[in-house]
């Protein structure tokens, strides 16, 4: 039974803050889904994943490609099972239900601070998660960095 951690951007963006918990999930050797509920935003952001560091490149593939179960980080719109992830990323409101936390090792929810509506789907989503009985982190930006506001289960 995994846990769900929600990430309250709020002086980050979503293209400079995925890459470096993409990394993180990486280097707890987990195979991650990153899903969208756009498919020209998550074409976007794949194209902002090559646009990394060299030393910092993260092995990638937009769902719909003939190697998606070889991809260590997939990004689409469907539901996780392409590439067997052990962790999801939702981000931009994308739908994240209990089974998938109770499925996978983690799920994360990555969503803008400063957009009233992402922060009230947020909201929705964590009382959803909790009221479900999953474990929930909801993690804030101060100063720079990350820190645990809150916990559940």
């Amino acid at each position: 039974m995994g846990a769900v951690y929600f990430y309250h951007l709020t002086q980050t963006p979503l293209e400079r803050t995925l890459p470096q918990l993409l990394g993180k999930a990486r280097q707890a050797g987990w195979r991650i889904a990153v899903r969208g509920s756009d498919p020209a935003r998550m074409a976007w952001l794949d194209q902002q994943l090559w646009l990394g560091a060299d030393d910092s490149f993260l092995p990638h593939g937009l769902a719909g490609g003939p190697h998606d179960a070889e991809q260590p980080v997939l990004l689409g719109t469907d539901a996780v099972g392409g590439n067997n992830a052990e962790c999801l990323m939702a981000v931009d409101g994308a739908d994240v239900n209990a089974e998938d936390v109770h499925r996978l090792e983690r799920v994360c929810v990555l969503f803008d601070g400063n957009d009233a509506t992402a922060l009230n789907h947020a909201r929705g989503q964590w009382k959803a998660l909790t009221d479900a009985g999953c474990a929930a982190q909801y993690w804030s930006e101060d100063g720079g960095r990350w820190e645990k506001k809150a916990e559940k289960g």
